[in-house]
């Protein structure tokens, strides 16, 4: 795969004179781009990787175009289809994304050349973001506000009855997929998914008064018709040689054994956490469990949300400036208690601006005499984080009812806005990606799309209002 800079063409030129221009956001995101071109250095390595030969085969997406497409993508919080699209059929974004006159590709090369991206390279790629802005003058790092939110995974809702039925029915399905590839088939292997499908919708349509009597018996079976499922398959990966004739075959034959392979494992995981819990009565703790054999690193997440009481997904820190840039973001593993992450982010924040914040903003989740005195030996003027619990002091009373804090807080609620921007405008609330570091990309893009908007939002001279005549 190449990854030359595009030569200009005669069409480019013709394309440059009609004038048309891009919208004043897009145009300023441009600008900023086109001036800070080390930003694809990173993105150039990770196209690279693992290519024998990057200067043979056939041309590829360039770094400029994968880098602007998927801040696009973000922007506009577009699927791979519609971004495709939009693309081809518009010369503003063509110019944005640096295609011009180019032919551009289906959807399915941006989504390989997207998944090509590393996490580290997006952290990367916003670090220099924000220290463009440091040194623009547009950031100076005075104020921060800390928050942490959950980004869903994209699974159904986890109980043990369907975690059995998945089981059964993808490695069915993927077993049957071999038995189609081999000439001679893959062996014997029993459908049980319409046994297994009942039993699933029989515990589904238990009332409480009939679970303590009924759903044992019920469970018990599901459990052995997935253990004879994976039992089976695991047989058939190993009898099963990939035919040497066709390498095209052979190839999907080794890849589906793989696969199979994986989800006899998590099905595995799936009988040992329902025969704990169901059948032997064992608290199972959360670590232990697995909320989806499809998205088996999702964490089960409880913050004592009316609404939403238990989340599935990943707990995501956000740390916001008084600008409007997200200077520091960090997918996390667990549910980790937001205490622990007030030392590492005044650490973070000394490290990108030279010096502490003057004011640290946060809720009440925050607090601690630890964290308090992190801030105090970091040099924060003000730290706004309101105590939990407990009887204050009065000392502690009049600084809560002081007007510095009560602005600090009221600076605070302003991260609220800014991760349901990040959830509605920049496809944040649901990732829609497969795996962990898929998930790690997609909030890294989310990012970097809003930090990039909130400088082109800054760069752009701001109109004069207009005042409405006395009457």
């Amino acid at each position: 795969m190449r990854t030359p800079v595009p030569q200009r063409t005669f069409a480019d030129a013709e394309f440059f004179q009609q004038g048309v221009q891009l919208e004043p956001t897009l145009k300023t995101i441009a600008a900023f781009l086109d001036r800070h071109s080390a930003l694809v250095d990173g993105v150039r390595r990770d196209l690279l990787r693992g290519v024998k030969r990057p200067t043979t085969g056939r041309r590829g997406l360039t770094p400029a175009h994968v880098l602007r497409s998927l801040i696009l993508m973000r922007v506009k919080n577009w699927d791979y289809r519609e971004l495709r699209e939009r693309i081809a059929d518009g010369y503003t974004l063509r110019c944005f994304t640096q295609f011009e006159s180019q032919r551009v590709p289906k959807h399915d090369a941006f989504n390989r050349a997207f998944n090509r991206l590393t996490p580290e390279t997006l952290q990367a790629v916003n670090d220099a973001v924000v220290q463009a802005a440091v040194t623009l003058g547009l950031e100076d790092g005075t104020k921060l506000r800390v928050d942490t939110t959950v980004v869903e995974t994209d699974i159904h809702h986890p109980t043990d009855s369907t975690l059995l039925w998945d089981t059964v029915r993808v490695v069915t399905r993927l077993v049957r997929q071999v038995d189609d590839l081999l000439p001679k088939g893959a062996g014997p292997f029993t459908n049980r998914t319409r046994a297994a499908r009942r039993r699933m919708q029989e515990i589904a349509r238990m009332t409480a008064r009939e679970r303590p009597t009924q759903q044992g018996p019920t469970y018990r079976a599901l459990i052995w018709i997935t253990e004879q499922v994976v039992a089976q398959a695991r047989a058939v990966v190993a009898r099963v040689q990939a035919p040497r004739s066709d390498v095209l075959a052979a190839a999907t034959v080794e890849a589906l054994k793989q696969q199979i392979g994986s989800y006899c494992d998590l099905g595995e995981r799936v009988i040992s956490q329902t025969r704990r819990r169901v059948l032997q009565g064992e608290q199972v703790p959360a670590d232990e469990k697995i909320y989806s054999i499809f998205e088996p690193h999702t964490d089960l997440i409880k913050r004592g949300k009316e609404r939403k009481p238990i989340e599935f997904g990943h707990k995501v820190f956000l740390a916001e400036s008084g600008r409007g840039l997200v200077t520091q973001y960090r997918v996390l593993t667990g549910n980790p208690v937001d205490q622990d992450h007030v030392a590492p982010s005044l650490e973070r924040h000394a490290d990108a601006f030279g010096h502490a914040p003057d004011v640290y903003s946060a809720d009440r989740g925050f607090f601690s005499a630890a964290n308090l005195e992190a801030c105090d030996t970091a040099g924060v003027t003000c730290a706004c984080i309101p105590q939990a619990g407990g009887k204050r002091s009065a000392e502690r009373e009049a600084l809560e009812k002081s007007r510095p804090f009560k602005l600090g807080q009221r600076f605070r609620a302003g991260i609220e806005g800014r991760i349901s921007v990040l959830f509605r405008g920049r496809g944040m609330k649901r990732a829609l990606v497969e795996g962990r570091e898929r998930f790690e990309l997609l909030v890294g893009a989310a990012v970097l799309a809003n930090n990039l908007m909130v400088i082109a939002a800054l760069l752009q001279p701001k109109r004069a209002r207009r005042r409405r005549p006395a009457a």
